[in-house]
């Protein structure tokens, strides 16, 4: 197939509807909104359903429905509209419910800016909703990549009845970008035969529910929900790395900042540097065991977000305190450069090559 040239917000749009997705719940915020729109406009060529509902909480419970159902059901939104649908995310995890949810952040706290960000980075690998739930995050850092996770992130949340979410940034969504709409390695994925489809009087209903009352029940469940986290743990982790074994100093970065990240990567081995790149592209599960490669002279770790710090405490489990862990970061909507990447690397070298 031909490469096109998409904006991110857009391809997510048009791989989800390359995936197979009909049913679209949501509601506008920058700077997603084109997704919805891209949605509205496209979803109903192909007997599809975009659904503009009153609220991000009526959205998520929409989404909650359609996921019960057995099809396949996408959200979006912005930080602080993702903040509203945590309830309703925990709930389709106590349920065990397949869907999409796409996180394109912007900065805060609060209503915060629509600038990028990656804030919501404990939100999304820690659970912003009650109970002891977990969801499959992805990261990508480019648009080709963006298409391909959202295609892929259906499979997974139909293998294993768990919500995934891609998280990317206000870049992201608002870059162009060529890309190819690629099949991914095929899966097999189990029959939905839980879904409350209608029993047409030949079974008992399925019943798709949250709720334990009985303490013994939900504690059953939860153990159950923790078997099958251990088995997303030991077979969806993702992760690229770069030049590690021989780094002296290796950066830790996801998203669109890994890519300014190898900016100065590149400058940093022009002047002699040797500098190596850890990109998460699950953020959970966390590919720990990636670290162990390290070089076991280097020098330290530099973590790179644009937040104050927060995927710096998954380094840190990493590392087990093998190696010093520094931090940049840029907040409030602002992006790091490469160039304070390189000042902060050659800090870490104390003057020496």
């Amino acid at each position: 197939m031909a490469k096109v040239l998409m904006k991110g917000n857009e391809a997510i749009g048009a791989a989800a509807i390359e995936a197979g997705c009909k049913y679209f719940f949501g509601y506008p915020i920058t700077p997603q909104s084109e997704l919805p729109e891209y949605m509205a406009r496209e979803l109903p060529k192909v007997g599809g359903i975009f659904l503009q509902a009153e609220s991000e909480i009526a959205a998520i419970n929409m989404v909650y429905g359609a996921a019960g159902a057995g099809v396949r059901v996408m959200t979006s939104s912005s930080s602080p509209g993702i903040s509203l649908k945590q309830e309703g995310i925990s709930y389709i995890a106590g349920a065990e419910l397949p869907c999409l949810i796409v996180n394109i952040m912007r900065g805060g706290p609060g209503l915060g800016s629509i600038q990028p960000s990656q804030t919501d980075y404990f939100q999304a690998t820690r659970g912003g909703g009650n109970g002891d739930y977990r969801l499959v995050v992805l990261a990508p850092a480019n648009v080709q990549e963006l298409v391909d996770l959202i295609i892929e992130g259906f499979d997974i949340a139909d293998q294993y009845r768990n919500p995934v979410m891609i998280v990317g940034d206000g870049m992201i969504g608002q870059m162009m970008e060529p890309v190819e709409f690629k099949k991914p390695k095929q899966r097999e994925l189990p029959e939905k035969d839980w879904a409350t489809t209608g029993t047409e009087g030949k079974r008992e209903p399925n019943i798709i529910n949250s709720l334990y009352l009985a303490p013994e029940e939900l504690e059953e469940h939860n153990k159950k929900l923790q078997k099958k986290y251990k088995t997303i743990k030991e077979n969806e982790v993702k992760v690229e790395s770069y030049n590690i074994e021989d780094a002296d100093v290796v950066i830790a970065a996801y998203g669109t900042t890994s890519r300014i990240a190898r900016t100065a990567i590149s400058q940093l081995e022009k002047e002699g540097y040797k500098v190596g790149l850890i990109r998460p592209i699950t953020l959970w599960p966390y590919p720990y065991d990636e670290f162990n490669k390290i070089n076991e002279n280097c020098k330290g770790i530099l973590t790179v977000e644009m937040n104050t710090g927060q995927m710096i405490d998954d380094v840190k489990i990493a590392v087990k305190g093998k190696y010093p862990v520094y931090f940049h970061g840029r907040t409030g909507g602002m992006v790091p450069t490469p160039d304070e990447i390189i000042a902060k690397v050659k800090e870490i070298y104390g003057g020496e090559k």
